[in-house]
Order: C-alpha cells, then structure tokens, then sequence
C-alpha cells in the first residue's frame, strides 16, 4: 500500500484520510478485489491510495500509474467532445442528426415496448442534437425491458455489447442500428448508453476525424491525460490489469478480458463513447477539477462555463427521471444500489436529493467494471476510484459507496 501527497494544507483530517484507507485495505484483504487505485483532492491537496495487486492471484501490486478500462465512467468524458462543437456553433442542441446521421432519419416507434418489432406508429417528431446529449432520443438499454424484442435484437445486431467482443466500426454500427424502431417518441424517455455511443459517431462525422483524435486535440492533450485513449499501446500494457467478472453464485474469478492480447490491446473499430476509454486516477482527476473549476486547466479554458453548467445541471423533468429511479429504487438486485442521484445532466448523474453522505449538486458517473468519478462543487472536492471487478456481484459496488462514505467523513473544515 503507498500513499502520495502533494501541497501541506488540506480540507482533510489525518484521522479521515487513514479512515479511508483502513476502509479499502478491508475491501482488498476480504479477497473480493484483487487490488485498487483511489484519488481523493480538496483544494490544493491530493492523495492517492494504491492497495493489492494487479492479478487475484497475485501479482505485481497497483500502482498510482495503473490503466483501467473506465466502462460507463467514460460517458462524463467523452461528452465533452461534443460540448467543444456546442461552444463553436458547430452544432446547436436543436438541430436535427439526419444531416450528419442519415441512418436515423424517418423513425418508427413501437407501440409498446415489449410488443413485436413490426407494431409501430411513426415518430412524431426528428431526432435532435439535444436528444442524444440527454440520452432522450428513443433507445437505449433498459434493464427493465430484459428479454423483450427490442432488447433482443439491441444485442443480437451487436448495437451493445455484453461481453469482451467488438462493435463494428461506425458506419456499420449505425446501419445495424437504423435497422430497429425506437423505443420512446424522440424527447420522451430517458435511456441509458446507446446515445452516447451515437454522440461519438456524430462528433467523427461532423468534424471529419475519428473520435479519438478529436477528443485528443481538444480535450485530453490539453488537459495533459496522457494515459486516456480507446486501446493501451504495447508499451504501457503492463500497467494494464486483467479484468473479472466473478461468478455471480460461487463468486469464483473469470477473466472477462486480458491485457496482452485483450479487447484493449489494439485500436478497436468502433470508439465507444458511451464506455470504451482506459484511464487512469490522476487524467480523470484532471478531468473533473477541470469542471470544478468551470471550464478552465492552468490557466487554458477548455469548455466554456456554461457549457460546464449545462453538463452539471438536470437536465430530466419529473417523468424523465422516474425510469432512472426505478433502477436504483425497485431494481437493487439489478444495480446494487447505484444510481440513488435522481437527476442527469449530458453523459452524467447530477444529484438532486439527498440519497447518501453525498450533497446535491455532486455530479459524476459509475462504471460496470469497477469505477466511480465525482466532482462535488459544494466542497469543492473530487474522488476518483477505480478497480478490475465488474459488477456481477455487489462487492465492487459496496467498495464504492464505503470509498464515498468515508471519504465525505474525511472533509475537515
């Protein structure tokens, strides 16, 4: 285990610091996480906590530069490609995507969302910019909808993608997709994680370059996260962990992907907006701090501050945020218990009640591989925590609500 400081003069306790720790140590000695990284900044000060090692098994031992695969928490990320064309009015939040998305042009809605995928009614209106910031454009994952025909053809056309198999590049990925109706009039319903992966393929289109180097140019190059990216070159893949799914009954450990020779090792055909990126605490904390502070890093403004605002802010009205809630509230076996923020902003939680130690106005995001990445404009703090341990059993889960626990007890004012 080490611990890093940085700058004297913290909003922190000695006793809370050392809370968290004994709090993670616990997690990683139970034999249920393998190893973690955690970064905790108030102020001018960080910390971060390295505990266990790479491998179940063993292993060499994690490390403050270790990569993680970033899931879902890519989704804060990635949006902002989107936000630097908002800023530049090379997009507008109500223009239509059918000049740059061909393929999602003239829907078909279902009439139910569990009815066949022919029994449809047209859309009432075109998809719009908006639509796909708020993940309101008519499809996306429903974990309440398991086992319907649309869920079933979302997987079988590889629209999402469960295991460590690939998505086929854009072009092809959204054929596939303007294959299916929607789930939802265009406006009408919050779903998860299919439009973040389409916002990606629009930011490519609109701005004549992939995915990646766009965010490289204007985000992480300039924010200096230089371990971000869709794959982990051969130089730097010893820094990345196998990943695991333990078996949901006997919790046995299964590598649901490799490093060497993994999902991860080479440059995929399809940048995933909505969970593909590996990272590390220290770009991700550069990242929110550049949020916290509204926009700017150093001194360079990368977003504009309302831009920033707009992110932050719930953007979901009361019935909108109902199908979030049923999630967290009525499916805890589903999500564990994630997810309890009420509101939604573009590809983030925003929390608009008090569900936790957590205050509202707190936004960030959660991944299905382990992680969790917050700002908390109240006290000015940010956390960032990340592990290999995919969430088929509740245990990472319960490390991540323990990490945020402990680490709102640790401000000291």
């Amino acid at each position: 285990m080490s611990l890093y400081l940085t700058d004297q003069h913290s909003g922190f306790s000695e006793a809370g610091l050392r809370r968290i720790r004994d709090v993670l140590a616990r997690h990683v000695e139970s034999g249920k996480i393998p190893g973690l990284v955690a970064l905790v900044s108030r102020g001018g000060e960080t910390h971060v906590e390295a505990v266990g090692a790479m491998r179940h098994d063993g292993g060499a031992p994690m490390r403050r530069d270790t990569i993680f695969r970033m899931a879902s928490t890519s989704k804060p990320v990635t949006m902002a490609a989107a936000m630097v064309l908002l800023d530049e009015c090379r997009l507008r939040l109500d223009d239509l995507v059918e000049p740059w998305l061909p393929e999602l042009a003239d829907r078909q809605v279902l009439k139910r969302v569990d009815g066949p995928l022919d029994d449809t009614v047209p859309a009432r209106r075109p998809i719009t910019v908006r639509d796909l910031l708020t993940s309101t454009f008519g499809l996306g994952m429903d974990l309440t909808a398991l086992g319907t025909p649309i869920m079933d053809a979302v997987f079988e056309r590889g629209i999402f993608s469960q295991s460590a198999t690939a998505l086929a590049a854009p072009d092809e990925w959204m054929r596939r997709l303007g294959t299916l109706p929607l789930m939802h009039q265009p406006g009408e319903h919050w779903q998860y994680q299919i439009s973040n992966d389409v916002l990606g393929v629009l930011v490519a289109r609109v701005t004549g370059q992939s995915f990646e180097s766009f965010l490289r140019e204007r985000i992480f190059g300039p924010l200096g996260m230089k371990d971000t990216g869709f794959h982990v070159s051969a130089g730097k893949i010893d820094r990345l962990p196998p990943c695991y799914t333990p078996n949901p009954q006997t919790g046995e450990f299964t590598v649901w992907d490799e490093a060497v020779g993994g999902q991860y090792s080479a440059p995929p055909a399809f940048q995933s907006g909505g969970g593909g990126l590996v990272s590390t605490v220290d770009d991700y904390h550069a990242y929110f701090r550049m949020l916290l502070n509204r926009g700017t890093h150093d001194g360079e403004r990368i977003l504009s501050r309302p831009a920033v605002e707009l992110m932050t802010t719930n953007c979901l009205t009361p019935e909108q945020q109902a199908a979030r809630n049923d999630l967290a509230r009525n499916n805890v076996h589903i999500s564990f218990g994630q997810g309890q923020h009420g509101g939604w902003g573009y590809g983030m939680a925003v929390r608009t009640y008090r569900g936790d130690y957590a205050p509202i106005g707190q936004f960030g995001w959660d991944g299905g591989t382990g992680t969790t990445a917050y700002a908390d404009p109240h006290s000015g703090l940010v956390g960032v925590l990340l592990t290999q341990v995919g969430l088929s059993l509740p245990a990472p889960a319960q490390l991540i609500h323990d990490f945020w626990t402990t680490l709102y007890q640790a401000i000291d004012d």
